[in-house]
């Protein structure tokens, strides 16, 4: 499997929104909470292209992560594997990939995921600790490990 990222720009706006629906769909279906338009505002109301990275999986694209570099914390605001490419591993590399850069800069990373979505397992697998949760949403963080 070879993973790539590649940029995206305000003209992919339209494309992330697609990829972000079709991820979330069954998550918020489950808890009554599907609005595609509602998805789609929320998603650009804050999208910025020069944050945001496409997902390639052997040269097809797979999904998008969008990080913000905080003060004192990586935002992992978004990251997307679109559902005919979940449960194949792409999620684990993508997050092995940016735990090496968050590592090697010392920093935590903290994200929140949809409270009955699947992702909260997968987070938790990969070392995010709870740190608060809200009607809608569980957060989590994930501190650097010690340099080797």
């Amino acid at each position: 499997m070879n993973i790539s990222f590649a940029t995206t720009t305000q003209s992919d706006a339209e494309t992330l929104v697609a990829i972000r629906i079709a991820a979330m769909r069954e998550s918020l279906e489950r808890i009554g909470r599907f609005d595609p338009r509602r998805a789609r505002e929320r998603f650009l109301a804050s999208f910025d292209p020069a944050l945001c990275r496409f997902i390639a999986v052997d040269g097809v694209q797979a999904g998008f992560i969008l990080i913000r570099p905080l003060a004192d914390h990586w935002l992992l605001d978004h990251l997307y594997i679109l559902p005919e490419h979940q449960g194949k591993g792409i999620g684990a590399a993508v997050l092995r990939d940016v735990f090496a850069n968050a590592d090697a800069h010392r920093m935590p990373i903290r994200l929140s995921a949809l409270r009955c979505s699947d992702s909260n397992r997968f987070y938790r697998r990969y070392g995010f600790i709870q740190t608060d949760e809200a009607e809608w949403d569980v957060y989590y963080v994930r501190q650097p490990s010690a340099p080797i």
